[in-house]
């Protein structure tokens, strides 16, 4: 929605529009709903039609490692957000030790090694299943199974890139201003965005099973 209002030093009309930049990440993200909406349309569909098999092999799955691993994402959201008011307040870099005092690139440093963190867990999880047989080609199980978290693996590596950009930016500029604000509130919608799919995700294989 546009707003009009009068500049009292011009006279004329002043038209503020929303953030393009903003705008077009959040109907993108609104296409990467679709898609992961259709993973999940493929992976309800295969288990409707074998239930004996999502009763047999879902009991390889290590539930409580897959739990750790998901509060390090969701807690990665947070430190993520700490790092948006960091660039909201034109604050690149910390001013002191404290915590209080980090600025974007050290928040989102910590988001980037929990991001990192989480990646590696996925991929030592990958390795033990494979180990016990299940593979993308051994069932319908482990085809909807590495479809739906592997997407989703994708996504987040696809996220510390952008992270290591935005921190790459934050050292480049001279003058931090509200363009380098705004590329880091867009990533942090597209990080809380994969945090919200893996959550459903999670409950969906890991606890509904």
């Amino acid at each position: 929605m546009t707003t009009t209002s009068i500049s009292p030093s011009v006279g004329a009309p002043v038209v503020n529009r929303p953030n393009s930049v903003a705008v077009g990440t959040i109907v993108w993200l609104g296409s990467e709903v679709m898609f992961f909406a259709g993973l999940f349309a493929i992976y309800f569909t295969l288990r409707s039609t074998s239930p004996e098999l999502w009763e047999s092999q879902s009991s390889l799955l290590t539930v409580p490692f897959s739990l750790v691993n998901t509060i390090i994402l969701v807690l990665s959201s947070f430190t993520c957000q700490f790092g948006v008011f960091a660039a909201e307040r034109l604050q690149p870099r910390r001013t002191g030790p404290k915590p209080t005092q980090w600025g974007m690139v050290e928040w989102f440093f910590l988001t980037y090694a929990m991001g990192a963190i989480f990646v590696v867990g996925q991929i030592y999880e990958y390795a033990v299943l494979v180990s016990e047989g299940l593979t993308l080609s051994s069932d319908s199980y482990g085809s909807a199974f590495y479809l739906t978290t592997g997407f989703h693996g994708l996504h987040v590596i696809g996220g510390l890139v952008a992270f290591l950009l935005i921190i790459g930016r934050g050292y480049a500029v001279k003058n931090f201003g509200h363009k380098e604000a705004t590329s880091a509130i867009v990533v942090s919608y597209y990080w809380h965005f994969v945090d919200v799919v893996w959550i459903g995700l999670f409950l969906i294989i890991y606890i509904l099973q």
